[in-house]
């Protein structure tokens, strides 16, 4: 008998998914937390994909431009930094192309006369807006397979996992 080929699309999740390796000998915390990063990974793909097909833009691009949105003020660059959880360099390379492209402004921060404040610009807002409301039909989309029940379930659940985790740095801390 011939060897079935495997369509592309197989083996593309056959090479990123993290559980292949898994066998029922396996703890299922192991089995649990590869699945959860499987997930993830799939989701992070698709939006990575789809952000870059639609708005030929990158998924870093798209956060640095969702925190500003939440802080009108404007952020500055350490705080950015901070809260994308990459380094001031990453910040600076991003924000200058940016604001090469009219969608963010930098000033100078009133209470550090050595920092910058990063604002969206009128441009950057309704950029973002077309972006935002896209990104939020293709996670609603993504998460299409399970039923509203399961969501919430699902979601609680994370959340008693996330206390969980939270005790454990706070007594490691």
């Amino acid at each position: 008998m011939k060897p079935q080929k495997m369509s592309a699309a197989s083996r593309a999740v056959k090479r990123v998914d993290l559980e292949t390796r898994l066998t029922d000998e396996h703890h299922q915390a192991l089995k649990l937390w590869l699945r959860l990063l499987s997930c993830t990974n799939m989701v992070e793909a698709q939006v990575r994909n789809r952000l870059r097909t639609h708005f030929g833009t990158t998924l870093p691009r798209f956060d640095l431009l969702a925190q500003l949105e939440r802080y009108p003020a404007g952020l500055n660059m350490s705080e950015l930094s901070r809260r994308l959880m990459v380094s001031g360099g990453n910040v600076t390379g991003l924000t200058d192309q940016l604001e090469k492209e009219g969608l963010v402004a930098r000033s100078d921060d009133p209470e550090d006369r050595r920092a910058y404040t990063v604002k969206l610009t009128a441009s950057g807002r309704a950029r973002f807006a077309r972006m935002a409301a896209m990104h939020e039909q293709w996670v609603i989309e993504l998460f299409a397979g399970l039923g509203a029940s399961e969501k919430t379930q699902v979601h609680r659940l994370l959340a008693k996992l996330k206390l969980h985790l939270g005790s454990i740095a706070g007594r490691e801390a």
